[in-house]
Parts: C-alpha cells; structure tokens; sequence
C-alpha cells in the first residue's frame, strides 16, 4: 500500500506493507494524539507527535525527535514512560493513544 503523508509544506510517499499498519496500532507513532498524565503533578496533557519542522510546543505538537517525543515513541496505553529532561527524569502515563 502507499500513502501519501502531508503536514505543513512537506510531501512524502510512503510505502507500508499490510501488517505493519495492524502491527503499530495502538502504539505510539508520528502523528499520533497522546494523552498522557504527568504523574508529578497528576496533570493529564494531549500532544500530536509531529515532526521536526512541524513542532509548536505552544499549540500541542511535539517533536518525535525531541526528548519527550522520543520518549513516548513505540509505547501502549498503560504504560509509564521515563524522559529524560534538563530538570531530571519525568515520567508519564499513557492514556489514550488516537492513531
């Protein structure tokens, strides 16, 4: 299958064989919306992971190569995840994933 991916100005093609889609479901991707709760201050927060160049912390959309986003990246509903931060190690639950 081949799907063409938009976000901003940039275009890619890109060609997903028919397991990997029913495989990554349910997982942590680019352009996935994240709830998750910080369980620091038991604050629940929604971000889209997006990429690089379309990252805007103030409106939501982290980057999948930024500490968080790399944090989150692969992980399931339930799971606690650790990020590395300038201020220590944060950790974050994984409520809902919309892939």
């Amino acid at each position: 299958e081949l799907r063409l991916l938009t976000g901003g100005d940039v275009v890619a093609a890109v060609a997903v064989r028919r397991g990997d889609l029913e495989e990554l479901a349910g997982h942590v991707g680019l352009g996935c919306r994240v709830v998750v709760r910080d369980l620091e201050f038991d604050e629940e927060e929604s971000y889209v992971i997006v990429g690089s160049q379309e990252a805007n912390p103030m409106i939501g959309h982290v980057s999948s190569d930024s500490p968080f986003g790399r944090g989150l990246l692969g992980h399931t509903v339930g799971e606690i995840v650790d990020v590395e931060a300038p201020a220590g190690v944060l950790k974050f639950e994984i409520l809902a994933i919309d892939n």
